[in-house]
């Protein structure tokens, strides 16, 4: 049975504040990798390994935990580190929109009926920029986030959510829209 690696999420376009915090972050003695601009997004839920099968399931399960929801702001502000500026494995820019928590909530609801488990952290909706293979000036990558930890990136505006394939390549992902699912007009 024919499977692909799947998260449904937002896509973001990059404002210039956002290439120029990923600008400034290639400066550091560090190895990053970091997420192609094209590729930005948040993710709602990561499904990993799923069937192609489902798809139209996961769409319905898509339509449903957009209901009515109409386009909606989200905020992308302030930048951190997953799991600590002490260990930094993640470099992310926040994001903030309520709608993004109900959405996610109906995901989880629904998408368990098809196995999925819930997720045991919580919803901490953000847009990774870039992951930390190793740190060789960790005074100055802390330096930069501090800088950066309020910085205002700009708003979005959300119209729709996606199902997301995720190749992994020795380049990086490669990412595509299996479906794309519209929030409601206003």
């Amino acid at each position: 049975m024919p499977t692909f690696r799947g998260f449904i999420a937002i896509d973001i376009d990059p404002t210039e504040r956002i290439k120029e915090f990923s600008e400034n972050l290639k400066k550091i003695n560090a190895k990053l990798k970091m997420v192609e601009l094209e590729n930005l997004h948040v993710t709602l839920k990561f499904l990993g390994e799923t069937e192609e099968e489902i798809i139209d399931e996961i769409e319905r399960y898509m339509r449903d935990a957009v209901k009515d929801v109409k386009p909606f702001k989200i905020k992308l502000q302030g930048v951190g580190a997953f799991p600590n500026l002490r260990r930094i494995n993640v470099i992310w820019i926040g994001t903030e929109g309520r709608e993004m928590e109900v959405i996610f909530r109906r995901l989880e609801e629904g998408l368990e009926k098809l196995g999925y488990s819930k997720e045991k952290r919580d919803f901490s909706p953000h847009l990774t920029i870039a992951r930390v293979k190793s740190v060789g000036d960790k005074n100055k990558l802390t330096s930069l986030l501090g800088e950066y930890s309020t910085e205002y990136f700009g708003e979005q505006i959300v119209e729709s959510i996606k199902l997301k394939k995720s190749v992994l390549t020795e380049k990086g992902p490669i990412y595509s829209t299996i479906r794309e699912v519209k929030l409601e007009e206003k």
